[in-house]
């Protein structure tokens, strides 16, 4: 994941002492929010490095995209392309403090709890270990199918109810010819739910979709077009789950000026509309293990100066059903929050299967 148009440098190319120099001006950050200056890094690194020689190095190191000056002689912040290096290739992360997974376990534990609410609970748990905002997309619905309805919206839409058998219920909207009449929305759900029992959604869409391939059931068109929109929605991915979003305002914490403001404003359009979350997470979903996303890397936080940390989770069978993960400023604490993370998603892994 790299910033178009930014010259890439790697850990390898960067000397110990730039490493070493580099790394304290991100930890600053991290910790502060606030630049370092030369004499500041001289006095900590205790090297006989005088500041004129680091300031050589945090030139350098500014030429190579790493570090930027919010102001003249104002001292130095990595860039989003520095943190990315400084995640990939010099972070070490620790590990769970006893304290957080005993906290983690508790909620995730907690009785009488459905699916959904227990992943409402461990992104409310998460954000507020992190101090950042928590967010999770609830698996689909796996479970067998009990019933599904749907209700004519006006010209072209219509709403997709689905009860699985624990009562679970997932709604969806969505497009339908505009021709379409409540007789053929009737007629749609009639014929699904004559074949709904005991199968899951995947097993019900493969096995009503080839029963209409094959001509063995005369639908009129219009009806066909519903049973088929209905089908399609939830083919491809866990796009169709639940978007769960906890914790907000720990995204205002950080803000310091009116154009910070700003910027968290437009994030919280993006997390209220959730399309471009859910092509985030989705992206989380494809992928093994913890992922990153700093800044600019990502459309969702093109403005807003955020970093996101996500893991996946598995069901039972190992498949990658969901995700879970934070929001915060671009100097998050990475190396705590990562295993934090990584432990949530394990935990709901095994609270599922």
């Amino acid at each position: 994941m790299r910033v178009p148009g930014l010259r890439t440098t790697t850990v390898a190319q960067l000397s110990e002492r730039s490493r070493e120099i580099f790394r304290r001006i991100v930890d600053a950050y991290v910790r502060t929010g606030d630049p370092i200056g030369s004499r500041t890094l001289a006095r900590q690194l205790g090297m006989d490095l005088s500041p004129a020689t680091i300031r050589d190095v945090m030139a350098d190191l500014e030429a190579a995209g790493l570090l930027r000056a919010p102001h003249t002689s104002a001292g130095r912040l990595p860039t989003e392309a520095g943190l990315r290096l400084f995640v990939d290739g010099l972070l070490e992360v620790g590990d769970l403090a006893d304290e957080e997974r005993r906290r983690i376990d508790a909620q995730c534990r907690a009785a009488g709890r459905s699916i959904e609410e227990m992943l409402g609970k461990a992104t409310a748990t998460l954000s507020g270990l992190s101090h950042c905002a928590g967010l999770v997309m609830a698996p689909k619905l796996e479970s067998p199918l009990k019933h599904i309805e749907f209700i004519n919206l006006g010209p072209g839409r219509a709403l997709v109810i689905l009860v699985n058998d624990k009562g679970l219920v997932e709604n969806r909207i969505i497009d339908v010819p505009d021709t379409v009449s409540v007789t053929a929305l009737m007629e749609a759900a009639n014929f699904l739910n004559a074949r709904l029992p005991g199968l899951t959604l995947e097993e019900s869409r493969e096995t009503i979709l080839a029963e209409i391939e094959n001509k063995r059931n005369q639908l009129d068109e219009l009806t066909r077009k519903v049973v088929e929109a209905g089908l399609a929605i939830w083919n491809g991915g866990i796009i169709g789950g639940v978007l769960i979003i906890r914790g907000q305002s720990h995204l205002l914490e950080d803000v310091t000026a009116l154009n910070d403001l700003e910027r968290i404003r437009a994030l919280f359009e993006s997390l209220e509309n959730g399309e471009k979350v859910l092509r985030l997470l989705e992206r989380a979903h494809r992928a093994e293990g913890v992922q990153i996303f700093i800044g600019a890397e990502n459309e969702l936080f093109l403005m807003s100066g955020c970093a996101m940390i996500v893991a996946p989770y598995r069901n039972r069978r190992e498949q990658i059903i969901g995700a879970i993960g934070v929001i915060g400023p671009t100097r998050i604490d990475y190396a705590r929050i990562i295993p934090m993370v990584d432990y949530t998603a394990k935990m709901i892994g095994r609270l599922i299967g």
